[in-house]
């Protein structure tokens, strides 16, 4: 496909995204509590919806494709799946625990400081920043090396016009108009990337003969138990668990749900919806690899591989279509989310600040994570690369993190200290680091061999151990019904979270607790 059309069909999709948005939001967020919270608006299908947009970023375009291209074929592509279906079905328990003990709720972070205190907090702060970021990077990088391999578009000129686009609404309606695009987002794209795997495999002769080649070419690309696959898998399952815990997005939906009900089904229906989308676009992985598609190309272009060799030059308008609205869907949402993290901090640490300044600062920042993001993403690092880095935070903390959620015996210096003694073993097999660590004097001659699966297992195993026998040993009980009264109103520092709603002054209404 030609650049100039390629860039058309961008600028065209983002446009309808971003005047839906605008439109959307134009009367509905009159505060701040309403920007960062949309708190109580969403059902169970609009729930799912803006969970599976949220979550199906262009990454699934990428990183299950080069899965099951270069990490072990259909095993490992059948991991990624059910990685990014686990943590949905967790927050059907943890969403609804979070609701009853922090009813008037915003972010993940406000959560860790009531329950554990400042120095778990900031440590917390900083994974979850940390993994927000370098998602919102990755897709960034995502579609920019989609375009450039589709149409030879250069990586900063997408970059900069989906992080211009993203920005003009998300600055101006928030997570309310987050979720209505999101929902949107989702009716569009599930028939397009359905539309794009049927004809992709017609244009490759039928199922049968893909799955004649592949087999003939290399079996164990369709092995289900091949242990390479399998491993891959399984440190998969807990990096994106882990991870996902941190995703402030995932808090902002728990919150903006109408009821308990509306988070169990909705997260329920949303893993049931995403595991299909994975699968089918990890499949192309393992066709490229099988059929020699591949050549001089990344394993991550897989996906775009399979689509060249398929389909025809027009036809690859509808996937740019796709790329943009996956990137869009799942780029709105963490830009919300890091906003509305770094809003909720500053109203506790600059107490008494008005709601004008929060609303105004939270739009600020907006600006900049995406600006930041933009640069980030046009420098064409790995896509998998830089979730894998984020996510092995995550695995090391999510035990911890959870589990003063649940038990009132869990203390800070268990959660910290196991925390950073579980990133630490992480890091000591990590790969992408394993070199540089070697060449350490004393340190480096004694660190194991590389492995993700030895940094996945041990970073989750070793944390969970130290945290709960921290718990174990100590003799603090901390009062979880008493999580409730630490949570405050976004448009009145001053007010606590019982406080009735005040109106908003350019007609929305403020949401309060």
């Amino acid at each position: 496909m030609s650049t100039p059309v390629a860039l058309g069909a961008t600028l065209a999709a983002l446009a309808a995204v971003t005047v839906l948005g605008l439109v959307h939001a134009r009367g509905r967020v009159g505060s701040v509590e309403q920007y960062v919270s949309a708190r109580d608006s969403a059902g169970t299908t609009t729930t799912a919806a803006t969970l599976v947009a949220s979550g199906a970023g262009a990454w699934i375009l990428f990183s299950p494709a080069e899965a099951g291209a270069a990490f072990g074929g259909v095993a490992a592509v059948a991991g990624y799946a059910l990685g990014s279906a686990v943590p949905l079905l967790l927050f059907v328990s943890v969403g609804v625990r979070v609701r009853e003990r922090l009813p008037g709720g915003h972010s993940l972070t406000e959560y860790v400081y009531a329950r554990y205190g400042r120095r778990m907090y900031a440590y917390a702060l900083l994974i979850a920043a940390f993994y927000m970021f370098v998602s919102l990077a990755a897709e960034m990088t995502a579609v920019a090396d989609a375009l450039g391999f589709v149409a030879g578009v250069p990586a900063w000129v997408t970059a900069g016009a989906v992080g211009g686009f993203v920005l003009l609404y998300t600055a101006y309606g928030g997570l309310v108009a987050s979720i209505f695009t999101d929902t949107v987002q989702t009716l569009v794209v599930l028939p397009l990337l359905a539309v794009s795997v049927v004809a992709a495999v017609v244009g490759l002769g039928g199922p049968a003969e893909v799955y004649g080649s592949v087999a003939a070419a290399d079996p164990d690309l369709l092995d289900p138990t091949f242990l390479p696959g399998v491993a891959f898998g399984t440190y998969v399952v807990i990096a994106i668990t882990g991870a996902s815990v941190f995703n402030q997005g995932q808090w902002q939906r728990v919150f903006a749900a109408e009821d308990d009900r509306a988070v169990r089904r909705g997260f329920a229906l949303a893993a049931v919806v995403l595991v299909p989308m994975l699968l089918a676009a990890g499949l192309f992985g393992v066709a490229a690899a099988g059929l020699g598609l591949l050549g001089d190309a990344s394993p991550s272009a897989a996906f775009f591989v399979v689509v060249a060799a398929a389909l025809p030059g027009w036809a690859t308008l509808g996937v740019v279509v796709l790329v943009v609205l996956l990137m869009a869907s799942s780029a709105d949402t963490m830009v919300n989310a890091l906003a509305s993290v770094v809003t909720v901090d500053l109203a506790r640490a600059l107490d008494g600040t008005d709601a004008g300044t929060l609303r105004l600062v939270a739009r600020g920042l907006t600006v900049v994570v995406t600006a930041g993001a933009v640069v980030v993403g046009a420098q064409g690092y790995g896509v998998l690369e830089l979730f894998l880095l984020a996510d092995l935070l995550g695995a090391a903390t999510f035990v911890p993190f959870l589990h003063g959620l649940y038990s009132a015996r869990a203390t800070e210096t268990g959660a910290l200290v196991g925390s950073v003694a579980g990133l630490a073993v992480g890091l000591a097999y990590f790969p992408t680091f394993h070199g540089a660590l070697t060449g350490l004097p004393v340190v480096g001659p004694l660190l194991p061999g590389a492995s993700f699966v030895h940094a996945f297992v041990g970073a989750a195993g070793v944390s969970t151990a130290l945290s709960v026998a921290g718990a174990r040993w100590g003799d603090d009980r901390f009062d979880l019904d008493s999580l409730a009264s630490e949570v405050r109103s976004l448009d009145d520092p001053g007010r606590g979270p019982e406080t009735e709603p005040t109106p908003a002054t350019d007609g929305g209404r403020e949401v309060g607790r």
